[in-house]
């Protein structure tokens, strides 16, 4: 009688592990986070002295210090916020908040920095805490004097080239996936409106480092409506790819 053999087991497919995603800083909300003069001038590449006397807008500011400490060295600062128009112990509590959560992030995901300005994620939190901290204060004794002003993107509550130098960071390109195309179109616009010379949006990249994908369409867009625009390196980088600004000017006719 013929030994029957068993047939063989069928062939295992390999298994399949689902692709690990890029890291990237989770931001379901619109951070209130702040950073110093000292780091404005890196990443705007500012020249502090030139714009003594001069007319600076900081717009989606938050808890930065720039203002405070731009004041102080006789330049004409205004910073413009969404929650400019809450009180002081408000600010308080959401700087906390979102500082804790921001560092955890940053400290879970490493490889999203480059840190050319800082020795570590912890002498980071304690400049930028400082920077809050200076801020704070100013806020609570100057808001009245119109140093801290309530408004947003793509409004601004100004005449037309009120402004010899706008500033906008970490805002536009960094919430790309919360702002579309149109948003970013029009918030150009109107940071080149209240301008009476030129803006500097920073940086070009989202938290996960990789560059705005509708930056040549911006451009070409903002050209369209006389609108100059440059890529400008600058040096500085805190977390990967932020190493560049958009320089935007009225074209001459």
């Amino acid at each position: 009688m013929p030994t029957l053999t068993a047939p063989p087991p069928p062939p295992v497919a390999p298994r399949q592990f689902p692709r690990s995603q890029p890291p990237q800083l989770e931001l379901p909300t619109i951070s209130f986070f702040g950073r110093t003069l000292a780091e404005y001038a890196q990443f705007f590449g500012l020249d502090l002295v030139a714009l003594r006397g001069r007319d600076v807008l900081d717009v989606a500011a938050g808890p930065s210090s720039f203002a405070a400490e731009a004041c102080a060295r006789k330049i004409d600062a205004v910073a413009i916020d969404p929650l400019y128009s809450s009180p002081v112990e408000e600010l308080a509590a959401r700087v906390d908040a979102d500082y804790t959560k921001m560092f955890a992030q940053m400290r879970a995901k490493p490889r999203l920095f480059r840190l050319k300005s800082f020795p570590s994620i912890d002498a980071a939190e304690v400049d930028r805490r400082l920077a809050a901290q200076r801020f704070l204060a100013d806020y609570e004794t100057q808001r009245a004097y119109g140093r801290y002003v309530a408004g947003s993107l793509p409004h601004l509550p100004f005449f037309d080239g009120t402004f010899d130098l706008v500033l906008c960071a970490h805002l536009l390109f960094t919430y790309a996936q919360r702002f579309d195309f149109d948003w970013h179109l029009a918030a150009c616009r109107e940071l080149v409106r209240v301008s009476a010379s030129e803006v500097r949006v920073h940086p070009l990249c989202g938290t996960d480092g990789k560059p705005y994908p509708g930056l040549p369409r911006l451009r070409r867009e903002l050209r369209a409506v006389g609108i100059a625009s440059e890529v400008v390196a600058v040096d500085y980088e805190f977390f990967v790819g932020s190493n560049s600004m958009l320089v935007l000017r009225r074209e001459t006719t």
